[in-house]
């Protein structure tokens, strides 16, 4: 072969040699990237399978909104964790260490089970389920509960201040009956001792002579004319002096009084307390203009009158209207009682004698009550109307003062008859008894007085009810 055939034929040896050793190295690089794309897709498959078994597509595209903020120094999972930890925390105080979130979810509500077993000592968790009832509801009930026993409590010792005020009555009603039979102890003494001296002078003047008695006796009654006839002397000029003063004071009073006028002691009462701003004739609701910015509140009664119309002084309105549902600048109430031939319209006024939005009022009770018109006293009726006054924002005062505002008056309370001897011996304590009547009655006619002279309301219980817009309601069982 010659030589530049020769030299042809090697380089394309060569080149098929470079050619086959090229194609090999491809087959086997393309060989491996197969295999290390399928060990990938293979790991890359079982790493969604995990992820699927830790959140689903849904869940990791709205992990934002169901986790919230992430921890950055922390991964998704680690910051629910941390989430939960917290919520464990609010429920057993404390956060177990080294154990998974189902032990941990176990220990808080083993804790929060026998928390409700203690509460339920105090509140109803009967129908409740341990792992699904709220402990901040029933931290709530607990709270009502323990306000409750706080009331009961504030009741009893009311009650034992009434029982100790009852008792310092009593001992200081022994003390007077002491003095009192002190007293009369006293004047018996002298009684003796006057009878004494009288049987002496008898005795003296049986022993004088007839003349000598009858001569004792003109002079002693010409004395007795003399100083009669001194005293009917005495007596005509005082009263001639009082004749004079008494005119000279009602002139005074009359002149006052033209110029002057005495104020109405009514006035007070008759303000309004605020309008009807809207009327449902169909569901017999109407809505006023005070809310819970004025201090209305549910179970609030007002009268209703005309509007541009004075208030009557009996305070007896068209209708009478009791607040349901209270807003900040209005409320709502239904209609417990109206005049069919006066129906309730925009404009018209409501009233309330004790609810003032500025403040309190001041009441004075004093008397007896039939607080149920069954035409017998009930004992409690001043405590029960107090109780009324103050839940409705008003303030009772013991005794007349400048501060009183109203007086409610009852019934004089009866006086009972002086016991004689024999029902003394009867019964020891019928003095006391009559002395009580008698204080009762003393007390009752000294409130009025100066509640007359201060000028302050005085309102019998029927006109206080029409005042208050309760008159329909005080006839139910439990009005007060």
């Amino acid at each position: 072969m010659p030589p530049r055939k020769r030299r042809q034929s090697n380089a394309m040896l060569y080149t098929l040699i470079a050619f086959v050793v090229l194609f090999v190295a491809a087959a086997t690089c393309a060989v491996v990237f197969y295999i290390k794309a399928e060990d990938y897709r293979t790991g890359q498959a079982d790493l969604r399978r995990q992820i699927a078994e830790l959140v689903t597509t849904t869940e990791r595209q709205r992990l934002g909104s169901i986790i919230g903020a992430k921890d950055p120094r922390a991964s998704w999972l680690g910051t629910l964790n941390e989430h939960f930890d917290s919520a464990i925390a609010l429920v057993a105080g404390a956060v177990p260490q080294n154990i998974h979130a189902q032990g941990k979810l176990a220990t808080a509500q083993a804790q929060a089970r026998d928390a409700l077993a203690l509460a339920a000592r105090y509140v109803d968790l009967t129908n409740a389920e341990p792992n699904t009832v709220g402990l901040t509801r029933v931290i709530a009930d607990l709270k009502t509960a323990l306000d409750n026993q706080s009331a009961a409590a504030d009741d009893l010792n009311n009650r034992l201040g009434q029982l100790e005020q009852r008792f310092n009555d009593a001992l200081a009603a022994t003390h007077e009956k002491e003095r009192i039979l002190l007293a009369e102890k006293d004047i018996l003494l002298q009684m003796v001792n006057q009878n004494a001296e009288d049987y002496e002078k008898l005795r003296k003047l049986v022993e004088q002579s007839a003349d000598q008695r009858i001569q004792n006796a003109l002079a002693d009654l010409e004395k007795e004319k003399q100083g009669r006839q001194e005293l009917n002397q005495q007596l005509l000029a005082t009263q001639a002096q009082l004749e004079l003063a008494e005119g000279k004071i009602k002139r005074a009073q009359e002149q006052i009084r033209l110029i002057n006028p005495p104020p109405d002691a009514n006035a007070p009462a008759l303000v309004a307390d605020g309008k009807i701003i809207l009327v449902d004739y169909n569901t017999k609701v109407v809505h006023i203009n005070k809310g819970s910015d004025d201090h209305v509140y549910p179970g609030l009664t007002f009268a209703v009158h005309d509007k541009n119309a004075p208030l009557p002084k009996d305070g007896k309105g068209k209708a009478e209207i009791e607040v349901f549902d209270v807003r900040k600048k209005f409320s709502a109430a239904r209609v417990v009682s109206q005049n069919p031939r006066r129906p309730i319209l925009e404009g018209d006024v409501i009233a309330n004698l004790i609810w003032d939005a500025a403040g309190k009022n001041v009441f004075v009770i004093a008397g007896e009550f039939d607080l149920d018109n069954d035409g017998s006293l009930d004992r409690d009726a001043t405590p029960r109307l107090k109780a009324l006054i103050e839940k409705w924002g008003g303030k009772v005062d013991e005794a007349i003062s400048v501060e009183t505002d109203f007086l409610l008056l009852g019934r004089q309370p009866r006086t009972l008859r002086k016991p004689t001897f024999q029902e003394l011996e009867i019964d020891p304590s019928a003095m006391d008894k009559y002395e009580a009547s008698v204080r009762r009655r003393d007390a009752y006619l000294k409130i009025r007085s100066q509640a007359q002279a201060l000028w302050i309301p005085i309102f019998t219980y029927d006109r206080f009810l029409h005042f208050i817009g309760y008159k329909q309601q005080a006839a139910n069982a439990g009005a007060f």
